[in-house]
């Protein structure tokens, strides 16, 4: 295996292990064990708050039927079999330019973590139905909407690659 390819294929692997064991963590936190394959079990009320751990920040437990910042979450009944197929097509797509094309290492570190990212919500869509989101940060009322491990590696990756175009825009003047 090429080293670019082991390289990419290390970060995804370090992004979906994080972001599924903090999310095992929280469940068996909540539940007293994790669900595994067709066990039932009751969705908490959204959100659920765990604990107050600084003045800003909160741990919680939320489920998001929809997309980052729960988005599409209108779409109702349909909407899982949307978001999967979208997410699965943008997976396609990201893997094509990670393994397809000859990227930069900063863009190859930028996709990986995105797709790695994106690979561990999916995997939440199809074992729950929804993604698993538990850190809350907050001014006073004002709360940004909870996320994930996986949404912190999809987020880091975007500005990773926007930086890499920068830096290879300023590179070619």
């Amino acid at each position: 295996m090429k080293r670019p390819i082991l390289y990419s294929v290390l970060f995804m692997l370090l992004a979906i292990i994080f972001d599924q064991l903090s999310k095992g963590a929280l469940l068996y936190m909540i539940l007293g064990s994790v669900p595994v394959g067709g066990e039932s079990f009751q969705l908490v009320p959204y959100p659920y708050l765990m604990a107050h751990v600084t003045g800003f920040f909160n741990l919680v437990f939320t489920w998001n039927p929809g997309t980052s910042f729960s988005l599409f979450r209108a779409l109702g009944e349909s909407a899982p079999l949307a978001i999967v197929t979208m997410t699965g097509m943008i997976i396609g797509f990201l893997g094509y330019q990670l393994f397809a094309r000859k990227n930069t290492k900063l863009e190859t570190v930028a996709l990986s973590m995105i797709t790695g990212g994106a690979l561990g919500n999916l995997i939440d869509r199809l074992r729950f139905g929804a993604v698993i989101d538990f850190l809350d940060f907050h001014v006073g009322g004002l709360h940004w909407p909870a996320f994930n491990f996986a949404d912190i590696c999809i987020s880091i990756g975007v500005c990773l690659f926007i930086l890499g175009l920068v830096i290879n825009k300023k590179g070619k003047k």
